[in-house]
């Protein structure tokens, strides 16, 4: 199938105010028995009587990202490699978020970059940052724009580079029903914005392994 590629303002959409009204688990999982019904099904059935609750638990892993902060994730930077200016990659990050318009599922690869300038952070926080913004209702463009300001706004790099590939599963098993099909979005900010070569340096270390 053909790639789908998006280059992204860095407009970002805020997440929803936390100090909002939130249900309760029992109100939750009276709503999944009402979706079950809605279905076409019985929840009072022997192999649905706890679905409500697996459902609800499974909700929790699902959108853990709300009740994480970004500036957590990236709030230690080792100077110590002050003197490293170089770029630095950490590509085929996994993830699995969900569609903000159906509910289902999207996964793939996360591909981030950056050119540091007080330091360096611990590369596992690049992979957790990505778990922060996956783990929540979501389009691709917005979480691809996210993770990029997130990491200028700690980090103030020189330049950040992320792209994020995709299957969308909103499209693969409903609607046009096209599985396979990939969707690539990037953001690029600082030097990778400014300079065509940095782009293409960070695309061929992404695909290739080597500059």
């Amino acid at each position: 199938m053909e790639d789908v590629v998006k280059s992204l303002s860095p407009r970002l959409v805020s997440v929803a105010d936390k100090s909002a009204d939130r249900p309760t688990r029992e109100e939750a999982e009276a709503a999944v028995r009402t979706l079950l019904r809605w279905a076409g099904d019985d929840p009072q059935r022997e192999g649905l009587l706890d679905t409500p609750k697996r459902v609800v638990k499974a909700f929790k892993e699902f959108y853990s990202g709300y009740q994480d902060d970004p500036k957590d994730v990236l709030n230690k930077v080792f100077a110590e490699v002050e003197g490293y200016d170089d770029i630095v990659l950490v590509r085929d990050i996994p993830f699995y978020s969900h569609c903000e318009h159906h509910m289902v599922p999207f996964y793939g690869m996360a591909h981030i970059a950056y050119y540091p300038t007080k330091g360096v952070v611990g590369l596992s926080k690049l992979a957790r940052l990505v778990e922060v913004y996956a783990r929540r209702l979501q389009t691709q463009e917005t979480m691809t724009a996210q993770i990029a300001q997130a990491m200028v706004e700690a980090l103030e790099p020189r330049g950040v580079a992320v792209m994020i590939e995709a299957e969308h599963m909103c499209m693969s098993m409903r609607g046009v029903q096209k599985a396979g099909a990939m969707t690539l979005t990037t953001q690029f900010t600082g030097v990778f914005k400014d300079a065509p070569t940095e782009q293409v340096r960070f695309l061929t270390l992404v695909r290739h392994g080597k500059a």
